[in-house]
């Protein structure tokens, strides 16, 4: 009997009301591994009503209370970082060291609210006024959901509902039904730790479940990662049910090398940026910018380690890159690569029909690259998300900065250069969320915050960090006085002095 992904809800597993069942599939080998339940609008309905349930309680319960819980999550989480990891593998496709990392750059925001009374800490006036004080105060929104990618199924729910929960919310998860096996055993874990039931809900689904969360009455507030199409409806139909929204969408990652560049160091970074984890992440290098007269020398030596990658299962410790995750995302990528090839970028490695030996039904897509690429090509406007980098020339640091700010996308970018000021110029210039400095994927630390600019996000705040706290709390300001007598009736405009 094929095994059942459930729901989390109310603290145990529940198998739901609807019926409606999707196929999880062992992308190294192209069978269906188990299945996940689809909510439909009952079961969306139940975990909602299970959070409403338990955010009063929550609310009121004390920063220490909920530091404990916390730090208890995280050395589970920890402890358990192996299953985790081999959970991501098994349904995602990435490898084993990959799919660890994840986990780990999880944990980094778990730690990050573990210390969440001392970014809670409200400010105060005193005497703002002749008997008069001022102060502020952020209080939780209550029930807040998150909407989660495929291609960090721990990582992304945990940029957000550790945050969520430390401030005193309650939080309704919709992970990708893609990969949904790790999201439960995360909610197991936190119940494990002493959270309270209700206090964390998984809801597995599709589009049916989205929707159901983002016209909820009760979800006062939604978190999203995923494509720019998604992610603007999410925007626009959360913000017109009067929800708070913060929505990540896509991104076209740009890599410039200037010609004082250590340029095996760059080749080494575009290769482990460009195919790390079959290039499914939202911050992988897709573009690389030769400038000046780098070009031929740096496309032959990407072309050079790209030839040597080893591609296979990623359970098998010499795999450096796993298979995509779906058949349709394996399509996806090989008709950009027929269509790269027929607008007459040079296909320098070519990806296409590669099988790993003894797994012939998986999803692979070996490592691709293009060189003499143009920004009219579907190959370079387009978010590809698979192992496919492209390589475009530039004239000159202003032509390549333009072509950066140019592109409709401003998640991150990064430049690689031993010229501090050329360096800078980029840093303040280029208008892009995050930028890395021969770093080529500027993912920030916990205590920053994860996000982009134009259509990389809609809304006004990024994810985790102080941005996070910010979303998931609201401020109040409280003036206060405690006369010793009635000061009298005054109908002016109050002043203070």
């Amino acid at each position: 009997m094929t095994e059942l992904v459930q729901h989390w809800i109310d603290g145990a597993r529940a198998p739901g009301v609807s019926r409606r069942r999707g196929d999880v599939f062992q992308p190294a080998t192209g069978e269906v591994a188990r299945q996940v339940v689809l909510a439909g609008q009952s079961d969306v309905d139940a975990a909602v009503a299970s959070a409403v349930k338990a955010s009063r309680d929550w609310a009121e319960s004390s920063l220490s209370q909920r530091t404990k819980i916390m730090f208890a999550f995280r050395q589970l989480v920890a402890d358990h970082r192996d299953e985790l990891a081999g959970l991501i593998t098994a349904e995602h496709g990435k490898v084993l060291g990959d799919a660890a990392g994840e986990v780990q750059r999880g944990l980094e925001v778990v730690e990050f609210a573990c210390g969440i009374a001392q970014v809670l800490k409200g400010e105060r006036s005193e005497q703002v006024s002749r008997g008069i004080d001022a102060y502020s105060l952020r209080q939780p929104l209550g029930v807040v959901a998150g909407i989660t990618p495929f291609n960090f199924p721990v990582m992304v729910p945990m940029w957000m509902f550790p945050v969520a929960i430390a401030c005193g919310n309650t939080f309704v998860l919709k992970p990708s039904d893609r990969d949904p096996s790790a999201s439960v055993r995360l909610a197991e874990l936190f119940a494990e730790a002493g959270l309270p039931p209700g206090v964390l809900n998984v809801v597995q689904g599709d589009a049916e479940a989205v929707n159901a969360l983002l016209a909820h009455p009760d979800v006062a507030g939604v978190s999203f990662v995923g494509s720019t199409p998604i992610a603007r409806h999410v925007y626009e139909t959360a913000t017109a049910a009067g929800k708070r929204v913060q929505a990540l969408g896509g991104a076209k990652n740009h890599m410039v090398v200037l010609p004082d560049a250590d340029l095996d160091g760059a080749a080494d970074a575009a290769v482990s940026a460009g195919y790390g984890s079959a290039g499914e992440r939202c911050m992988a290098i897709s573009v690389v910018v030769a400038v000046g007269d780098t070009g031929d020398e740096l496309v032959e030596a990407i072309a050079e380690r790209t030839r040597l990658l080893k591609t296979g299962p990623g359970t098998d410790e010499a795999s450096q890159m796993g298979p995509v995750v779906t058949a349709a995302a394996r399509d996806r990528v090989m008709s950009y690569v027929d269509a790269g090839e027929a607008a007459g970028a040079k296909l320098v490695v070519d990806g296409r029909g590669f099988a790993s030996e003894g797994h012939d039904g998986g999803f692979w897509v070996g490592p691709t690259l293009f060189d003499h690429v143009t920004p009219e090509m579907s190959v370079y406007t387009d978010e590809i998300f698979g192992p496919v980098l492209a390589v475009v020339r530039a004239d000159s640091f202003e032509a390549a900065l333009e072509l950066v700010n140019a592109n409709p996308y401003g998640n991150g970018t990064a430049i690689f250069t031993a010229d501090g000021l050329a360096a800078r110029e980029f840093e303040r210039r280029v208008t892009v969320g995050m930028v890395g400095i021969n770093v080529p994927i500027p993912v920030p630390m916990a205590y920053y915050s994860f996000g982009g600019w134009k259509d990389s996000l809609f809304g006004d705040t990024h994810v985790h960090g102080a941005e996070g706290v910010r979303f998931y709390t609201r401020a109040k300001a409280v003036t206060s006085r405690w006369p010793r007598q009635a000061h009298g009736v005054d109908l002016g405009f109050p002043a203070h002095g």
